[in-house]
């Protein structure tokens, strides 16, 4: 049995916690702020790295690698746009 599911667990779930879903929305809204302005700018780097973060909520299911992923994120867009 993996250790990831629960008992009676189809899988589709398994990961959803309390942390994950505050994290998804934390940084699915930061990510959704980055879209919007890079929209309105007309600025690629925070356009890409909004959606970017908004994708990371799909993919990674640990609060702390979400974290980690998201901070980088924003640091790479921060990088990309002062030496653009």
């Amino acid at each position: 049995m993996d250790t990831d599911q629960l008992p009676g667990s189809t899988g589709l779930l398994a990961g959803l916690t309390s942390g994950t879903l505050f994290a998804s929305l934390i940084w699915g809204s930061i990510g959704l702020g980055f879209f919007i302005y890079g929209k309105k700018q007309r600025s690629f780097p925070p356009l890409l790295g909004g959606l970017a973060m908004m994708g990371i909520c799909y993919f990674i299911s640990s609060v702390l690698w979400m974290s980690i992923a998201a901070v980088a994120i924003i640091a790479g867009i921060w990088f990309w746009s002062r030496y653009d």
